[in-house]
């Protein structure tokens, strides 16, 4: 029996990322050195895919970390001297707040209702704020911000750094990256790769914030700060050992993603969220659980199950079919499917009729 993931993270891998595997061992890519040659090439050519499918201006740097929950500790160091807003609506959310209360820093938190969404147009923020934290993709609820509400926010107070978690939702959210200043994400989600790598995109911005940071002694120089991060990333390295297969497989996949166009890829993501919505409506045992089709994700599906998930996740396994329960307190209430770009159109059509057929 074959298995198919479409829990929300780790994920399904990328459909490409068997055979870029077998090449990487043949060609003896874990074994090389972060500091050779054939390294700099690696990582050229995955920050260089990464720009061109982000579209990402010239004054944006990409660094690599542990994961992305690394770069809230990295934010809270490097860019916040005292104070910081977050607009909380789920668990991950909330755990950016408090990575940042637990530095010491005055971090605010505007907390939405699970499954909700905050509305931007209507919000005061202080001019105290230094950064402005976001999920743009609630894991944890499936409640998305649409991008033109983080545009409005930015056009309204321009002087925060906005920071914006896209770890479950890029690429498929089109971004403008002139209207944000951090943008981060982890590839086991929707790059569909094995987890251990958080990419940070940040501007020149974040930059000039951490040097003046840095000249009042209000910064934390740890071994992946900001500034050694983004002076490694002028020669395409690390400051540290690196994850370098992972940097290598998520330039393949990259590379595999242009060459399929990002407009079909978000093209799909539309019509295979649409499926799961359908099912949601349309079934008599589930229930979206973000009501407001604004805010709905179209890459984590999250459902109200009358009764309880656990018995509809359990004989969906038995065919192989892996979805995600619910997160924190909804654990046994919910489930969370996950339609990222590794899911074709086919397994999720696949995964609603199964789902109708159950008898949960």
């Amino acid at each position: 029996m074959k298995n198919i993931f479409f829990t929300p993270g780790p994920s399904g891998l990328y459909f490409t990322v068997e055979q870029h595997l077998k090449e990487a061992f043949r060609s003896d890519i874990p074994s090389i050195s972060h500091r050779s040659k054939a390294y700099v090439k690696i990582h050229q050519q995955t920050t260089e895919a990464l720009q061109k499918l982000l579209q990402l201006p010239d004054n944006y740097t990409i660094g690599f970390t542990s994961s992305a929950t690394e770069i809230w500790d990295r934010m809270s160091e490097n860019l916040i001297a005292k104070h910081s807003l977050h607009f909380v609506n789920g668990d991950f959310s909330k755990k950016f707040h408090s990575a940042v209360a637990s530095h010491g820093k005055n971090a605010e938190a505007r907390i939405a209702i699970a499954g909700t969404n905050h509305d931007l147009s209507k919000v005061e923020i202080d001019e105290k704020v230094e950064l402005i934290g976001l999920a743009q993709n609630e894991t944890s609820t499936g409640a998305a911000m649409p991008v033109e509400d983080i545009n409005f926010l930015r056009s309204k107070y321009p002087d925060p750094i906005l920071a914006v978690d896209a770890v479950s939702s890029l690429p498929i959210p089109a971004f403008d990256f002139n209207q944000m200043d951090s943008l981060y994400f982890s590839v086991q989600k929707s790059f569909g790769l094995p987890a251990g790598l958080g990419v940070w995109t940040f501007n020149d911005r974040c930059i000039e914030k951490a040097e003046k940071l840095q000249s009042a002694g209000n910064y934390h120089d740890s071994y992946n700060s900001i500034l050694k991060i983004a002076k490694m990333a002028q020669k395409h390295q690390t400051t540290c050992t690196p994850n370098v297969l992972n940097i290598y497989l998520l330039g393949k996949v990259v590379q595999d993603m242009l060459a399929k166009g990002i407009g079909q890829i978000r093209q799909e993501a539309k019509y295979k969220s649409a499926l799961l919505y359908n099912l949601f409506e349309s079934h008599t045992k589930l229930k979206s659980f973000v009501s407001e089709k604004k805010f709905r994700s179209e890459t984590v599906g999250v459902a109200e199950v009358e009764g309880g998930s656990e018995k509809l996740i359990k004989a969906l396994a038995n065919k192989g079919l892996h979805i995600g329960s619910g997160y924190g307190e909804f654990k046994n209430q919910h489930i969370r499917i996950a339609s990222f770009p590794t899911h074709s159109k086919e397994q999720i059509e696949m995964l609603v009729d199964e789902i109708n057929q159950l008898d949960f």
